[in-house]
């Protein structure tokens, strides 16, 4: 099935007649029916927890538990990746036998014993000779900042290094629990070298081969005691000003936009490109709001190619984002749409927050690269074009304030929840309308949607079968032009249950 079977033609303004005259009555109604209708289905635990939760329109966002997190930290080559693929029960994070092979991935999703849990790995710098202790001490704090516990790896055939040491300083002073583990003991002839690891002063040490499995189940049962059911550091914030990240290329003016906005020169302005490493915050007054923004780092290049300063500022940036809710991406006019501004959009869709596209230096603009700069928009930038668009001038403050509408339009789709009885007149008049085609002979059906989450939307699609991408997109394309969700990433996922076998 191709996209455009579904998603070219423009909806139907007599649709969108038909859902209006729907009223509440019947939408209460038709959803019990289906409801119902899934008692015939097996359904799993994980899915009476998504029918829980769910809300009216007047409700506030649902919020789903934030995961705890176990970050895993250690100098190069004691084997942290090998640890990581060994809890993950699969071969995610590369492994080889030279130092600083971790660049790309540092977050997976765990599970043991029934407990959920994000995983951080904490590879991807580049060891040199004069800067490692400085190096692997500033990668730790960056990861324990953002974890609930930590494992602190060591290499127990070598035993506690100067660099481990300095390590272990951080640790004390984050006051997070932590687990020393000494790795490489793959067998019980091995484990007396533990021992020494007791000299670190972190507590007991236990004894595990990430190669062989070797005492990772024991670790793992005291790494659960340590984690909170529901993570301190990743929570979702209530409450206070909004949370707005800006970032955006090195040197695309995020720094004089927060001067700007501010009224003082509140962050360094150079035109040496990355010269901000750190996210700032600042809380900011825009057309009578309080807004707190955070000016991050430019983002120079693939985080697994970046080096040095670079690596930990797409790191901070992307700690930024996790503490915001609205991202400002800003690209500069003058300058072609570039795989680095994609990337960076892209970021911001991972991360599931609310998205505006600030076009800075728009004063710079003349009529050849305007022509030019729309052909970019539309050919780079589709897949996001249902996010706000503002043309600005971040040096002299031109248009500033029209920021605020769009930060206020995109929060609001952010935030947005549709009742479940509504939701499912939506998808049973858009099934009737353009039902899915038949596949091998099958048809698979929708049996209930629902609302899984606000902030941002996420929808989950009960059906008994597989359903096309391309049906899903167009789906995804409805809702945006029924309810708007101006701003936002949304999220449709399905869930293939099978009628229940009578016995």
């Amino acid at each position: 099935m191709s996209e455009d079977e579904f998603v070219v033609e423009p909806i139907d303004p007599a649709f969108i007649e038909r859902l209006s005259q729907i009223d509440s009555a019947e939408e209460e109604a038709r959803e019990r029916t289906l409801r119902a209708g899934l008692e015939d289905y097996d359904l799993e635990e994980e899915d009476f927890d998504v029918l829980a939760a769910q809300f009216g329109e007047n409700d506030g966002p649902i919020y789903l538990p934030a995961l705890p997190v176990l970050a895993i930290v250690g100098r190069p080559n004691v084997g942290k990746s090998a640890l990581v693929n060994r809890i993950l029960g699969r071969r995610e994070a590369v492994v080889e036998d030279k130092p600083g092979v971790t660049r790309d991935r540092i977050s997976y999703k765990a599970e043991w014993n029934e407990r959920k849990f994000t995983l951080v790995d904490t590879g991807g710098w580049e060891p040199d000779a004069k800067g490692i202790d400085k190096s692997v001490a500033l990668q730790a704090e960056i990861a324990v900042e953002l974890a609930d516990a930590v494992l602190f790896v060591v290499d127990a055939t070598v035993g506690a290094t100067a660099t481990d040491e300095r390590v272990v300083k951080m640790l004390r002073a984050s006051k997070k629990p932590v687990l020393v583990i000494g790795n490489k003991i793959d067998d019980f002839r091995q484990e007396p070298e533990v021992a020494n690891l007791w000299s670190l002063g972190l507590g007991e040490p236990y004894p595990v081969s990430a190669l062989h499995g070797r005492g990772v189940a024991d670790m793992l049962d005291a790494a659960m005691k340590m984690l909170p059911k529901i993570s301190a550091v990743a929570k979702e914030e209530v409450g206070g000003p909004r949370r707005v990240a800006l970032i955006g290329r090195p040197n695309v003016g995020k720094s004089s936009l927060l001067n700007k906005a501010v009224g003082s020169e509140r962050a360094v302005v150079n035109d040496l490109a990355g010269t901000t490493r750190d996210p700032i915050d600042e809380q900011v007054e825009l057309a009578g709001k309080i807004w707190r923004f955070v000016d991050t780092a430019g983002i120079r290049r693939r985080v697994h190619l970046a080096q040095g300063a670079d690596f930990y500022a797409s790191l901070r940036t992307a700690a930024a984002l996790e503490r915001a809710e609205v991202a400002v991406v800003l690209l500069d006019v003058t300058q072609p749409i570039s795989e680095a501004d994609i990337r960076i959009i892209d970021m911001v869709l991972e991360s599931g927050r609310a998205l505006v596209l600030a076009f800075n230096k728009w004063d710079m603009l003349d009529d050849e690269r305007r022509r030019y700069l729309e052909r970019e928009i539309e050919q780079d930038l589709a897949h996001v074009d249902w996010a706000p668009r503002v043309n600005i001038s971040a040096k002299t403050g031109r248009h500033l304030e029209k920021l605020v509408p769009a930060l206020e339009v995109a929060l609001d789709s952010w935030d947005q929840r549709i009742a479940t009885g509504k939701l499912n007149a939506f998808v049973s008049e858009l099934v009737m309308e353009n039902p899915h085609p038949v596949r091998g002979g099958k048809q698979p059906r929708i049996l209930f949607a629902t609302q899984a989450s606000s902030r941002p939307p996420k929808f989950v699609l009960f059906t008994t079968g597989f359903l096309d991408p391309g049906y899903r997109r167009f789906i995804q394309r409805r809702l945006r032009e029924t309810y708007g969700f101006e701003g936002t990433p949304i999220e449709v996922s399905m869930r293939v249950r099978e009628k229940r076998k009578r016995t």
